[in-house]
């Protein structure tokens, strides 16, 4: 008999002996047995909303990129599906990030390409996805310039701040437009199901904010507000660790961004002040130009220097590989003990969700990948439920329980826990008052009460738990312990609902 075939006799046989018994009523003073249960813990992967890997530019069941490349900026260029959704050597994923340039989006002043869009949000769906997305302004390539129809009106433009620029953003057309074009975005998508969430990407090749310092405050402040005015449900993602800026504080100065420091500072507070998450764009770089690199020179320091140190309790931290995995075996020539240290230290930064690029992940390092994955985002094991065996149709079922979240992140998404009761004549789903996205790592206690309808009929039921969407009720989550039931429930036992 295996651990969780044990566990489930033994909460069987203690219930199962308490319905032998005749019926009987009890007095106000007397209190009806408790039934405790110690769920099995397991470790495998768990494919959750919101945390793993991502797709890029690709979705569940797509071939991978060849080689060490990997490509972006472009339209999705749809592969035929043949309902198969895991991808080979890669990670299977909740979330494909679409990365487009402003060009493909406007081709035309004022008029977008929402079908692009629309298609891609609609294909992560069918593919079990939701989509992470980024509108860039350009990239290097001249291919991936602004559109054609803005750079006929501003023209060639000479003597930009940055390297890194393709046209100057304090012209007051690049607001006008860019900043139009995100304003139009937010009012078309913001909250949309299926939108996982949105980069902040204002300036720079791919949107990542190169010389964001260089900007005035008031064009820095209305570029960053196009999205901040405009999403108000969907999560941002912010991006101010390019290194490139002196002091990477300064760049959500005048802005309702909630930041801190550790002497103390702060961005402001109130209701007003919004929760941002933060992106990194080159995890892994050991490549020591110059005796610079990222992870040794950026992130640590810019982390804090930024103010979102802690962000992440809540709002999603997202990170993005250095070249691929594939250019770290072949061209960095990567030892173990170099992957696992970037592994490490992006779980100390509280990820949630990556991008490797849709490269493939060699054989070699599939057992850290796994290993990683069970502790990205969040994990959440119930440790111990206790509830009554018999309860009255009019009390409450009181519960107590004791979880663990086993990850290094919340849960960002307002999700419910929820028990339910059922037999072969009634189902009853009673949602509780949590809120997971306040259950950070470490040890979480939650009892609480729930109240049966009026009507329930008396019986014997199973009673079940789940993490579930408001929305229809369905379960979500999927937590580290034993016995998921093919509808995404776990039973904990049996209660009996009497007059």
């Amino acid at each position: 008999m295996n651990a969780d075939n044990a566990i489930s006799r033994s909460v069987f046989m203690v219930v199962a002996t308490l319905i032998l018994l005749p019926i009987y009523t009890f007095s106000q003073e007397e209190q009806p047995p408790i039934i405790i249960v110690r769920p099995t813990v397991i470790d495998s992967i768990l494919l959750n909303p919101g945390i793993g890997f991502t797709t890029f530019q690709r979705f569940n069941g797509d071939d991978l990129n060849e080689g060490s490349g990997w490509t972006e900026g472009y339209p999705i260029e749809y592969q035929e599906f043949d309902g198969d959704l895991s991808n080979r050597n890669y990670p299977r994923t909740t979330i494909s990030y679409f990365r487009v340039n402003w060009r493909f989006v406007e081709p035309e002043p004022g008029k977008y390409n929402w079908g692009m869009i629309d298609k891609a949000l609609e294909t992560a769906s069918q593919r079990g996805q939701s989509l992470m997305l980024r509108i860039s302004p350009y990239e290097g390539d001249d291919t991936k310039d602004v559109p054609l129809w803005y750079r006929e009106m501003v023209g060639d433009e000479k003597n930009l701040l940055s390297g890194k620029w393709r046209v100057d953003p304090e012209d007051p057309r690049y607001l006008q437009y860019f900043g139009g074009m995100i304003k139009a975005l937010g009012d078309r998508y913001d909250g949309h199901p299926h939108l996982e969430s949105v980069d902040i990407s204002i300036i720079g090749y791919w949107g990542e904010g190169d010389g964001m310092h260089l900007l005035s405050d008031p064009i820095r402040i209305q570029l960053v507000r196009c999205y901040l005015d405009h999403f108000k449900k969907t999560p941002l993602i912010f991006q101010p660790l390019n290194g490139d800026a002196p002091d990477p504080g300064v760049l959500v100065e005048g802005l309702p961004i909630a930041a801190s420091w550790p002497d103390g500072r702060h961005n402001g507070q109130g209701p007003q002040m919004r929760n941002v998450g933060w992106r990194i764009d080159c995890l892994g770089d050991m490549g020591f130009r110059d005796g610079w690199c990222h992870m040794l020179d950026v992130y640590p320091q810019d982390i804090i220097k930024s103010g979102m140190k802690d962000a992440w309790k809540k709002a999603p931290v997202v990170m993005e590989i250095c070249g691929t995995f594939m250019s770290w075996l072949e061209r960095e020539k990567y030892d173990d003990r170099t992957v696992k240290y970037s592994f490490d230290q992006a779980l100390k930064w509280h990820i949630s969700s990556f991008n490797a690029k849709s490269s493939p992940v060699p054989a070699k390092w599939l057992p850290f990948v796994n290993e990683w994955l069970k502790k990205m985002g969040y994990r959440f094991a119930l440790r111990k439920l206790t509830y009554p065996a018999i309860v009255r149709l009019h009390d409450p079922i009181r519960f107590t329980s004791w979880w663990e979240n086993q990850g290094v992140a919340p849960c960002y998404k307002d999700f419910k826990l929820a028990l339910r009761l059922r037999n072969k004549n009634r189902t009853q789903i009673l949602v509780t008052d949590a809120d997971i996205r306040k259950w950070l790592p470490g040890d979480i206690i939650f009892d609480d009460r729930v109240f049966l309808s009026y009507d329930m009929p008396v019986g014997t039921y199973d009673l079940d738990l789940a993490i579930i969407s408001l929305y229809d009720h369905e379960p979500k989550v999927k937590l580290a312990i034993a016995g998921i039931k093919k509808d995404g429930w776990y039973n904990m036992g049996k209660i009996s609902v009497m007059k």
